[in-house]
């Protein structure tokens, strides 16, 4: 077992509170430990941050694009020790550990690439007395709280976009999967990255993150978590005028239109939503299929969950790993008794497999039919792998159905017609519509609408939140 340290102003320190400790999800067992941060430690973080700025914006982008090369190729040749403790802080698959740790590389690549094709404007004067310029300035201070799920997906997200345009960054990961992203400030360490232009803090969010939101030092907070905890995130902050970008929770509808490929709306959704144990912001939560293909749905759907392998880490033919943590895993039994008490049948799965230890928070995953709107599973973020399943008719409005949500961070649409895809996308309250397949990358934009936040995540759209526009003008 290892002892992580956190990384302020270029340094590798140990926390002043008390001792977390990190358990594999798979088995129950510890994997690490740090030295929670304390409150002046976190005063200290800022003030460091705060410091580098004044050096790191004052770059050019080729000078800050040499350094995030340097980082990426560090990463690069921990990558495969990067990967196992990812696999074992949050029982991923290899893959899906590899997916989430390539994202970095991803977005240390492009967005440098995109801040050099940021471009100022020229306006004219009506009266032709002032030259009218428009120029781009790093906004500051940047603190990002991140969520537990995609540790170093999330930690590209937020370092991306803050080192190319100028900003220092302070990350706090979750305490459940820290360890990852508590590795990444040893790399830096190792390389000599500039001082204080990424601080990486972890601790209880009670304790230090009052002191990081409530400070005047940060120019901008960024999130990827709950709609209640980037409530409580703007509650804390509202002590002087800050930058949002917060992605939230979400409910994603999966609208199968009566003449949907069947095979592979049930394939794409099933494969969506049982990866990473149904643990994923943007996964299938509700899914509206046309009574014409109900049962034809139901029995396709069951035999592809039936044939999920449960696993974690290399095991071969594993497709999806446990929960988190015993909470959350016993909290899917929850949503299923009440969805059962009210109407709901178990297509299948939904018990705890025997064949997995005892310590880990294993469920085969659950697929729910007849599910009604009263239900748990239909109102709220499941966040764990259960596929609620709701039958539709000629006489509903569809795409009511699937906004009848607080939610709108992602959307599905199943359908082999072009004009009635245009038609349903554009009316859905989401901030992302995939049609026929799910489908992200970094060079589009992510982020949601109503109570799933504001602001985006990857992309250009992201990039631009992390300036501030200026206006010079000057008399001819």
């Amino acid at each position: 077992m290892k002892t992580y340290k956190q990384y302020i102003d270029g340094k590798l320190l140990d926390g002043d509170s008390k001792l977390i400790t990190v358990t594999r999800p798979a088995d129950g067992t510890v994997c690490g430990e740090f030295q929670s941060l304390g409150r002046k430690q976190a005063v200290f973080a800022l003030k460091s941050s705060k410091d580098a700025f004044e050096l790191w914006s004052k770059l050019t982008l080729a000078e800050r694009t040499v350094w995030i090369q340097k980082l990426s190729e560090a990463i690069k040749a921990n990558r495969e020790e990067l990967i196992d403790v990812l696999i074992q802080e949050t029982g991923k698959i290899y893959d899906g550990a590899a997916y989430d740790c390539d994202m970095l590389f991803d977005c240390l690549e492009f967005f440098p690439s995109a801040a050099s094709n940021m471009h100022g404007e020229i306006i004219e004067d009506a009266g032709k007395e002032m030259l009218n310029m428009i120029i781009r300035k790093p906004l500051g201070v940047v603190v990002g709280y991140l969520a537990w799920n995609f540790p170093l997906l999330n930690v590209a997200y937020k370092i991306g976009p803050a080192l190319a345009s100028g900003c220092t960054i302070i990350l706090k990961p979750s305490s459940k999967t820290p360890l990852a992203t508590m590795m990444l400030g040893e790399i830096m360490q190792k390389i000599n990255f500039p001082k204080g232009v990424v601080n990486i803090i972890a601790g209880f969010s009670s304790e230090i993150g009052p002191v990081l939101s409530g400070s005047s030092i940060p120019s901008m907070i960024t999130m990827i978590g709950s709609t209640r905890g980037g409530l409580q995130v703007i509650k804390e902050s509202a002590t002087s005028i800050k930058r949002y970008s917060l992605e939230l929770g979400g409910n994603a509808p999966v609208l199968v239109m009566n003449d949907a490929n069947l095979e592979l709306a049930a394939s794409e959704t099933v494969e969506l939503k049982f990866s990473n144990s149904g643990q994923i912001c943007v996964a299938p939560n509700r899914v509206f299929v046309h009574v014409d293909n109900y049962d034809e749905f139901l029995e396709i759907v069951k035999e592809k969950t039936i044939a999920l392998k449960l696993g974690w880490g290399k095991e071969e033919g594993a497709w999806t790993g446990p929960m988190i943590n015993r909470q959350d895993r016993d909290h899917m039994f929850v949503l299923i008794e009440d969805a059962v008490s009210k109407g709901a049948k178990v297509l299948c799965g939904g018990e705890i497999p025997k064949d997995k230890p005892k310590g880990g928070n294993w469920i085969v995953p659950c697929v729910l039919y007849n599910v009604t709107p009263d239900m748990r599973v239909y109102k709220e973020e499941i966040f764990g792998p259960i596929l609620p399943i709701v039958k539709f008719n000629d006489k509903d409005d569809i795409v009511d159905l699937g906004n009848d949500t607080q939610y709108g961070l992602a959307a599905y649409v199943f359908t082999e017609g072009l004009r009635s895809a245009l038609e349903i996308s554009r009316r859905l309250d989401f901030g992302s519509v995939s049609v026929n397949k799910p489908y992200y990358g970094v060079n589009l934009p992510h982020g949601g609408l109503k109570q799933s936040g504001v602001g985006k995540d990857c992309s250009h759209y992201s990039l631009d939140e992390y300036y501030s526009v200026q206006r010079i003008s000057i008399a001819r």
